[in-house]
């Protein structure tokens, strides 16, 4: 992406600065990293080195540098439910706390996502002065949906008083994309609460960037498919006590990272 492309993707956020993580077993900070669309089992994909790397890259950067959590943000496995066991058994192995959300294609119902998973399509995470939601935005068949705004307003309200709070949905709620769709009712109800500090979607392999709207929404590009930007990543997000935050995205075979922003 060239420099005028990315100054139009990331205007209205925050002018960039240096944030460095917390370096005090005190502080009350949070580091965690955000992964979207695996495909595990897509025909010729190369889907179980592209998570044996994933995962080789994820343990390795909480042993550098931290991490408190990661969240997979959708298209966890391609299609078929057979591969979903085979992926919470990559997931596992991180050894630290991990969430996801539901893609498009992940085809599974309900009651076998909380079976699986334990918690609900629609779920929140209590994490003391954080707080993340983390919202459902397809369904069994595959449709691209908005996501409960009941559940999110609900959720929103009851973390008013939080430092922070992070949004997770695969489908973009905007038509950035032709692979978006368009939530009004949303966009209306970000903006209500300040300490929604930013929102995450997976879903479209060839962005990395930030869109804004209400809030910032951040873009992880892809680690499996066949299809996106050409390296396969992850998105670092670090928040420091008092609250400044940065975050950006980190290319493992380069080891750079890329967009960095603060928030």
């Amino acid at each position: 992406m060239n420099r005028r492309s990315f100054l139009q993707n990331t205007v209205g956020i925050a002018a960039l600065a240096s944030c460095q993580r917390p370096t005090t077993k005190t502080s009350k900070g949070l580091r965690f990293a955000v992964a979207s669309d695996g495909h595990y089992g897509q025909p010729n994909t190369p889907y179980q080195q592209n998570f044996e790397e994933i995962i080789t890259n994820l343990k390795a950067e909480k042993e550098a540098n931290g991490l408190d959590f990661v969240v997979f943000n959708g298209d966890l496995f391609h299609d078929d439910i057979k591969f979903l066991p085979e992926v919470k058994t990559y997931f596992d192995r991180l050894k630290m706390p991990y969430y996801v959300t539901r893609g498009n294609h992940d085809h599974v119902s309900p009651s076998l996502w909380k079976q699986t998973w334990g918690y609900e399509l629609n779920s929140t995470v209590n994490l003391g002065d954080y707080g993340l939601i983390l919202a459902d935005t397809s369904n069994e068949k595959g449709e691209y949906l908005c996501p409960d705004i009941g559940f999110i307003e609900n959720s929103l309200a009851k973390m008013s008083l939080k430092k922070a709070v992070f949004l997770f949905m695969h489908i973009p709620y905007k038509k950035w994309t032709p692979h978006g769709v368009t939530c009004l009712e949303l966009e209306q109800l970000l903006a209500k609460y300040p300490n929604l500090k930013a929102a995450f979607h997976g879903h479209d392999h060839g962005i990395d960037v930030a869109k804004i709207a209400e809030k910032p929404f951040f873009f992880d590009g892809h680690f499996g498919g066949n299809w996106g930007v050409s390296y396969r990543g992850y998105r670092v997000v670090d928040v420091r006590a008092e609250g400044e935050c940065k975050t950006y995205q980190f290319d493992p075979q380069s080891k750079t990272k890329i967009n960095e922003n603060s928030i």
